[in-house]
């Protein structure tokens, strides 16, 4: 383990405070600390930010939530309200890990958690990701779990979280403090990058820039799905995944909100899938053409080409059930 110096700031701004050259937040560790031991990530100071209040779900004026990001993904799954009207967070966050890490993993942390690509906790494997400028492993490797949307010649890694595809389906808000003492207002459709020719950054955080919120909206009429494909039924990651919210009237899909797992760098959404359902009448035909704009531009990488054949049956029968 390389040596560390180690910070407990009594503040969100004493913690901002601390910024500086390989300086990491921490706070449940279910993923930097597994990095730290493979010695992928190698800070040299953690700031400790487990002990902050930050751990409240509150109701919000607009009649929708401000959850604290250290609010363990448990107790948001849990909480009365997000049951009741988040159905499709909570139904992710259950189906995300196992329950003692569920217990210690926080809604900011999950946010920002890193892929699971072989190559990227391998650091004797070239991974841009994790060495710019070394290559990418996994093009022309074993690549079953990875993207085929949004990828790059520098890179083809999974976003591998759950809670993210369904707080993007919910048109979530991102709050944080800069280390220059101000507030920022994400959307989570700009949170998250591309990986182009750094995928070694993953969002549009400044460095030293914390988490502190994460706001929903005021809950949408209708029914809500989560649905995982994975190899196991607990404690694996997804091969594909969909977050829908869908409303019906007369006859016809009213509003659409679908959001997607597995598929690529980040949690992926595309209007252009929704749109195309709104104002028809639910029939496999036009759920079809929907998975089918989708997954246009899907490239598989030899071990992972039935994902594009798995999104789209998953997505017809996500789609049937929320229009049942």
């Amino acid at each position: 383990m390389k040596t560390f110096t180690y910070e407990k700031p009594a503040s969100v701004e004493e913690a901002v405070g601390f910024v500086g050259e390989g300086t990491r937040f921490i706070a449940g560790g279910t993923n930097l600390l597994d990095l730290m031991k493979l010695q992928v990530e190698t800070p040299d100071k953690l700031v400790d930010i487990s002990r902050l209040n930050l751990a409240k779900i509150e109701d919000t004026d607009a009649g929708g939530l401000l959850i604290g990001a250290l609010v363990p993904n448990s107790d948001l799954a849990a909480d009365t309200r997000v049951r009741e009207k988040y159905e499709v967070l909570s139904r992710a966050l259950l189906a995300g890990a196992s329950g003692q890490l569920r217990n210690k993993a926080t809604t900011g942390g999950n946010l920002l958690q890193r892929t699971r690509c072989y190559y990227f906790y391998d650091p004797a494997m070239p991974c841009n990701k994790r060495a710019p400028g070394s290559g990418c492993s996994a093009i022309g490797g074993y690549n079953r779990i990875l993207a085929i949307l949004g990828t790059s010649e520098s890179c083809i890694a999974t976003h591998p979280g759950d809670m993210p595809v369904a707080m993007r389906a919910l048109d979530a808000t991102i709050i944080t403090l800069t280390p220059g003492g101000d507030r920022r207002r994400i959307s989570i459709h700009d949170f998250y990058r591309l990986p182009g020719d750094t995928p070694e950054i993953e969002t549009v955080l400044e460095p030293g820039e914390l988490i502190t919120h994460v706001e929903l909206p005021a809950p949408v009429a209708g029914k809500q799905l989560y649905r995982k494909v994975r190899d196991r039924a607990s404690y694996a990651f997804a091969l594909v995944s969909v977050a829908g919210l869908v409303s019906i009237e007369n006859g016809t899909i009213a509003t659409a909100q679908l959001a997607f797992g597995g598929l690529g760098p980040m949690p992926w959404r595309d209007s252009r899938v929704e749109e195309s359902l709104i104002g028809k009448a639910p029939s496999d035909e036009i759920f079809a053409a929907a998975a089918d704009i989708l997954l246009a531009n899907a490239q598989g990488y030899g071990s992972n080409d039935f994902k594009i054949p798995l999104m789209k049956r998953t997505l017809i029968a996500c789609l049937r059930e929320l229009t049942a």
